[in-house]
């Protein structure tokens, strides 16, 4: 009788000990799961032919994103640190920092800038990033196949140029100045748009083909108030260089705004009577 109460005991106590684990797993798998956004979908992420983050690549906002820390490590990191002081990680790869900010709009690494469109995120507790801006600082290069709603990546060897070697002194130097004369006080998506008009002059045969040329410009009178003011001579704001960089890296909203124009302070209509309108950032309404 003690022999089968024994049994019956060990019996109980082993079924207890399982379902305790089982309750142990299922609790940790919950916690595993990602609450992604509602509305977010899945996608494939293939790097160098081979899938990889299955079930935590998502887009969101029409924008793919993932996990920094563990695409970062895939991609050859040696090493991804976090500042909780400042929410901005730095992952560490070939001998460089890639810094990456969590709310903010752009990837940075050794004075070059990545525009990210959408704002890099903490889901939980897990910093995302959009995959074009982190992959380009990482030197890869990003295609999507839309027929099977994948993204393809592929590795380069090239070593990474750094800003100052990237970008033309002169373009950037007149570029920023532009930018923070005409929109110091809008977002840096305004600031963006601002340096695309003046871009997309350069690229127009009815305007000089730089960007000197362009501000400057005085065919059919000064282009742009900062030149008659004496402001485009000032000091760009630091974010100002930054939209600079971004709108240099490639970057453009639109590449057909040629123009630009703040209603509450223009002293002149012509452009909003001429020109078909494009969008609003801001104070700025922009036209083609």
């Amino acid at each position: 009788m003690r022999e089968k109460f024994k049994r019956i005991w060990l019996s109980a106590l082993t079924l207890l000990l399982t379902l305790s684990t089982l309750t142990l797993f299922a609790s940790a798998a919950t916690d595993r799961a990602i609450p992604f956004p509602e509305g977010a979908t899945l996608t494939d992420v293939v790097l160098d032919g081979k899938q990889i983050l299955k079930g935590e690549a998502v887009i969101i906002n029409s924008t793919t994103y993932v996990p920094l820390r563990k695409f970062s490590e895939l991609a050859g990191a040696d090493k991804v640190s976090w500042n909780d002081k400042t929410k901005t990680a730095a992952v560490t790869i070939d001998g460089r920092d890639v810094y990456i900010t969590d709310g903010g709009f752009y990837v940075h690494s050794e004075g070059r800038f990545f525009f990210t469109v959408e704002r890099i995120m903490n889901i939980g507790d897990r910093l995302y990033v959009p995959i074009r801006p982190i992959a380009a600082s990482l030197g890869i290069s990003v295609e999507w196949d839309a027929s099977l709603r994948r993204v393809i990546l592929k590795s380069h060897k090239e070593a990474f140029i750094n800003g100052k070697s990237y970008y033309n002194s002169d373009d950037l130097y007149w570029l920023a100045r532009i930018i923070s004369a005409e929109a110091k006080g809008e977002s840096l998506k305004g600031k963006i748009a601002v340096g695309n008009v003046v871009l997309n002059r350069v690229r127009s045969s009815s305007y000089p083909n730089t960007i000197y040329g362009v501000i400057f410009d005085k065919k059919g009178g000064t282009q742009f108030s900062p030149v008659s003011f004496g402001t485009i001579y000032q000091t760009p704001t630091e974010e100002s260089v930054i939209a600079a960089k971004i709108c240099l890296e490639g970057y453009s909203l639109s590449d057909r705004i040629l123009f630009f124009m703040n209603p509450r302070i223009a002293t002149n209509n012509w452009i909003e009577r001429n020109r078909p309108y494009a969008f609003t950032i801001g104070n700025h309404r922009f036209y083609y």
